[in-house]
């Protein structure tokens, strides 16, 4: 499996196959700075966590452009399916969403959802982490949005999550040091990989208070550049 790092809480995932964007807000972000069709090309699926506009992202031009199936709530896949997206995935909290080469977990997010249509917030449904699920190889946790919950345990209990994609930005979600207790808490991740910072100046620049909670555990913490590739 093959881990890109787009930024903010976007994500590429190669699994054979399967080519995977996750949350792909890309033209948006201040801090893109990536080739948009290279990192987007081929792509055969969308996976989005919630409702925000900086997390649908660019997801109705890059499906339309290849043909990519979209998975999330069914709230994001009508309206997106409203913007011309024929290629809809929908499910909802606590389903498993299957395709030809891995399924999605819709785990539980604290955290609001609504994207900006026609100048006015819309609702689009409650937000979700996501658990990619391949026939096989590592399980991705990609948390989406979130506070910290004591039933993050249960995502472990059910999923077994190897790789944990987690915010760490603050005022949003998690802040570093809270990202780092929910991580040795809950989970037994053997590789994280830290988000949702320094793409808004209101939020931590750095992922740096959460490598530094996290220093002196068993789980390898990642921080990769824009565009970095990693390989499990």
């Amino acid at each position: 499996m093959k881990l890109t790092w787009l930024g903010h809480s976007a994500f590429r995932l190669d699994l054979g196959a399967a080519k995977i964007l996750i949350d792909p807000f890309l033209r948006g972000n201040p801090n893109f700075s990536l080739d948009f069709d290279e990192v987007t090309s081929g792509v055969t699926h969308i996976v989005i966590t919630h409702g925000h506009d900086d997390h649908i992202g660019d997801a109705a031009e890059i499906a339309q452009k290849h043909d990519a199936q979209v998975i999330a709530n069914f709230e994001i896949c009508m309206h997106l399916n409203g913007l011309g997206v024929e290629n809809v995935n929908p499910g909802n909290t606590g389903g498993v969403i299957p395709t030809e080469h891995f399924s999605v977990a819709l785990t539980p997010a604290l955290h609001s959802a609504a994207a900006t249509i026609d100048g006015k917030l819309t609702a689009l449904g409650n937000a979700n982490g996501v658990v990619i699920l391949p026939a096989s190889g590592p399980r991705v946790h990609h948390f989406g949005d979130t506070a910290m919950f004591s039933d993050m345990a249960l995502t472990h209990e059910f999923y077994k999550p190897h790789i944990g994609l987690i915010p760490v930005g603050g005022r949003f979600t998690m802040d570093g040091a809270t990202a780092a207790l929910a991580t040795r808490r809950y989970f037994d991740f053997s590789d994280v990989i830290p988000m949702h910072y320094g793409t808004f100046p209101i939020i931590d620049p750095t992922p740096e208070r959460f490598v530094a909670a996290m220093q002196g555990a068993k789980t390898r913490v990642h921080t990769p550049k824009l565009g970095e590739t990693l390989t499990f």
